[in-house]
């Protein structure tokens, strides 16, 4: 049976900075989920937003112009895209948060998603209530 001496302090000061945190490989995991989640929240707004374009492609157009249906997929699109780019330059801040056992969360990734979730889904509330929905019909309100 052997004793363990306790460390040094020449020992304790070789460590590495960012070994600090026992829960480090736990903390950096869901922060990966955490990214995936909101990769898959931008490729969902994304296809919600070609799908929202694509669904006049199905209806026959009475009125030779393009309309306004176009406006909510792009607006949806681009969101998408935001999602995408915010959620990976938030990865990357966490993980060297982490890393240097800093991090400390913060409120407005979920405010401002929040909020752009309300504004997309009142342009679909919008965009449903106001299209008609009898494709024979003279007036296509877009």
């Amino acid at each position: 049976m052997q004793l363990k001496l306790k460390p040094t302090e020449e020992e304790k000061d070789k460590k590495k900075p960012g070994r600090l945190n026992p829960s480090r490989i736990r903390d950096h995991l869901a922060n990966e989920r955490t990214y995936l989640a909101w990769m898959r929240t931008g490729i969902a707004l994304l296809g919600f937003g070609v799908v929202i374009v694509r669904l006049r492609a199905f209806q026959v157009p009475l009125i030779p112009r393009p309309g306004n249906g176009w406006k909510l997929g792009l607006v949806f699109s681009l969101v998408g895209l935001i999602t995408v780019w915010l959620s990976t330059s938030h990865y990357f801040a966490v993980r060297r948060d982490i890393e240097e056992d800093t991090y400390e969360p913060t409120d407005r990734w979920v405010l401002l998603f929040s909020l752009a979730v309300m504004i997309l889904g009142t342009g679909v509330i919008y965009f449903v209530f106001t299209t008609s929905l009898d494709p024979m019909s003279p007036l296509i309100p877009e």
